[in-house]
């Protein structure tokens, strides 16, 4: 997660709340509902896969192995195959980019240093071999220093996830056609109800969940995500926007943070199919935006927006027939309204079957 510098902008006065239902639904969500509900529109596509074309998918070249460490895996997790994932991430920062996007070669020594360490759990449980339910939590902790030698440090829970995917594409080995996935999450703000804790300079936790959210704030996020098997390559990809409900300000205001659009492109080469040893390079993009879906003005946060882009490369490898690792680290490429930093990283999958035999995603 790349972290940016938090500033509030006062209301001058009492915000009025947001009441109505569509305050509290994400726009994307409410787009995918109807086309899910009305497969009338979209006859040419068959939004459960066949048995048979699981079946053809599973048969094909597809090592077991870590996968990407930045993206939740697109293909779902077969009928009663859970697993659970160690994740831990962490953040030095120490420069900053201007309001107008620039390579970190241009980046200036920043207002604030941030330090950080956000180790999480994530679990995953397949429903069916279509539908796969997940549910991510950890801890926070991070260090800030100002230029004026003010520092701020806190340590606590942080937010818990709760994700509901579903594929109606399942890849086919034998054409172009790839694995389409719908991803949605709710995103609660256990860090500010159970243990207050404090909100990172910048509002976000380092990749503390995926895809990237505010941190402290209830959040709803629609995505897409597509992956295409090509021996000895793995393609994937992803798209996700983010809506937060409207927070509460000084002096009871109400608070509106803009949109958060989030991208991932990441091509996995496997050296090793039996070893499921290889290396990822993974892109991601963070962006804020200026707008938010139920149409409210921006009064918080970085009013005119900003943008993070990065590049990780990093090593995945099977260790254990149920055991699977990734390591490694994030740099920024790029950014706006953003602290430059870099992000090392370290990630562990468990699986478990109740058939006795664990088959990759």
């Amino acid at each position: 997660m790349i972290l940016t510098i938090h500033r509030e902008c006062p209301t001058g006065g009492e915000g009025r709340r947001d009441t109505s239902w569509h305050g509290w639904v994400p726009f994307l969500g409410r787009i995918a509902l109807v086309v899910l509900l009305c497969p009338a529109t979209t006859q040419a596509w068959q939004w459960v896969p066949t048995e048979a074309e699981i079946q053809k998918y599973r048969q094909s070249w597809n090592p077991f192995s870590h996968g990407p460490i930045l993206l939740q895996a697109v293909d779902i997790q077969p009928k009663g195959q859970f697993s659970l994932r160690e994740f831990l991430f962490t953040q030095f920062g120490e420069r900053s980019f201007g309001n107008q996007l620039e390579f970190a070669t241009n980046s200036q020594p920043g207002p604030v240093q941030l330090y950080s360490l956000a180790p999480s759990i994530n679990a995953t449980y397949g429903i069916t071999n279509h539908l796969e339910l997940g549910a991510a939590t950890g801890l926070n902790a991070f260090w800030a220093e100002t230029q004026n030698g003010q520092s701020a440090y806190d340590f606590g829970m942080g937010d818990t996830s709760i994700i509901l995917k579903y594929r109606p594409v399942v890849q086919d080995p034998d054409t172009w056609r790839p694995s389409f996935t719908l991803f949605s999450q709710v995103v609660l703000p256990t860090s500010k109800w159970i243990s207050g804790t404090e909100r990172p300079p910048g509002g976000f936790s380092p990749l503390g969940r995926l895809p990237n959210t505010r941190f402290g704030e209830l959040g709803f996020t629609e995505g897409l995500m597509l992956r295409k098997n090509l021996q000895p390559f793995r393609i994937s990809g992803a798209v996700f926007y983010t809506y937060s409900a409207p927070g509460e300000g000084p002096a009871n205001t109400t608070t509106y943070t803009g949109d958060v659009l989030n991208t991932r492109l990441i091509v996995e080469h496997i050296l090793d199919d039996k070893e499921g040893f290889g290396y990822n390079i993974e892109v991601s993009t963070l962006h804020g935006l200026t707008w938010r879906a139920d149409g409210h003005a921006i009064n918080s946060g970085r009013l005119s927006g900003f943008d993070v882009i990065g590049v990780e490369p990093a090593l995945q490898w099977r260790f254990f027939d149920n055991w699977v690792a990734a390591a490694g680290c994030l740099f920024t490429l790029a950014g706006r309204n953003a602290i430059d930093s870099i992000y090392p990283n370290v990630s562990l999958f468990w699986y478990w079957s109740k058939t006795g035999k664990v088959i990759m995603r």
